[in-house]
């Protein structure tokens, strides 16, 4: 099977799904599928198993593959995150993810203090300085990767499994607002500060001054994106009865 053939395949079918252009409870059927993507069955077959695993479709024997609505997606799963930012709900998707990070990534910082190993405290030093080098200069590339790479080390080297498994959702976020201009070519000068705040305080075990730091961090940007979802409804729950309902 063609490794880019089925990614074409994912990515085809999971943004025109995530997009609405194929609505809850459409059905397709897999020999559409393969004239539609030129594909084979077996691609056909593996990508919708993906999708599946996503929440995105369901098989329905003798009927096809259907459609599910919105509530039934995986929201952590990294696809899905990149899919939705790309699309009509990305400031939604925007401040699920900033409210997610503001609750989670402050209490990680003051975890790392007590817990990360030594190469990770002194790499996220190393990593928040060459930040503030790339912030200035308006190096976007080089500062993208290495935001990425900041806060992959805060959530591992908090010693939670849980927080660490966010890694892939945050590395989505920060690289959709570089990509839809939602990220400022020269960061303000506090802000790469309080990220070398947040190496400092981990390296040095001060875990209050770590999360703290962190926490504006955070706060800033909620601060910078609410533009950007201001008029964006919220997620709103099925009554508990109807959450499996077909």
């Amino acid at each position: 099977m063609s490794t880019s053939l089925h990614h074409q395949a994912i990515e085809h079918l999971g943004t025109r799904i995530v997009r609405g252009e194929l609505p809850t409870g459409h059905v397709m059927l897999a020999e559409h599928l393969e004239d539609e993507l030129k594909v084979s069955r077996s691609v056909v077959r593996e990508a919708v198993r993906v999708l599946q695993s996503l929440g995105l479709v369901e098989t329905i024997k003798r009927v096809g593959i259907r459609v599910l609505p919105a509530n039934r997606w995986n929201p952590f799963d990294p696809s899905v995150i990149r899919w939705r930012l790309a699309g009509e709900g990305r400031g939604a998707q925007l401040r699920s993810l900033a409210e997610l990070r503001t609750a989670v990534e402050p209490v990680a910082a003051e975890l790392a203090a007590a817990n990360a190993p030594d190469d990770i405290r002194s790499e996220l030093v190393e990593i928040s300085h060459a930040m503030r080098e790339a912030g200035v200069a308006g190096d976007v590339p080089r500062f993208l990767d290495l935001d990425i790479r900041f806060h992959s080390l805060l959530l591992t080297g908090s010693g939670n499994e849980m927080f660490a498994n966010l890694v892939g959702q945050v590395a989505e976020t920060l690289t959709g607002r570089t990509m839809h201009g939602l990220m400022p070519d020269h960061p303000q000068t506090y802000a790469l500060q309080w990220h070398v705040d947040v190496a400092e305080a981990i390296a040095t075990g001060n875990g209050p001054a770590a999360r703290e730091a962190s926490d504006k961090i955070m706060r800033e940007t909620i601060a910078d994106m609410e533009p950007s979802w201001r008029d964006q409804p919220r997620f709103r729950p099925r009554p508990a009865g109807l959450i499996r309902g077909r």
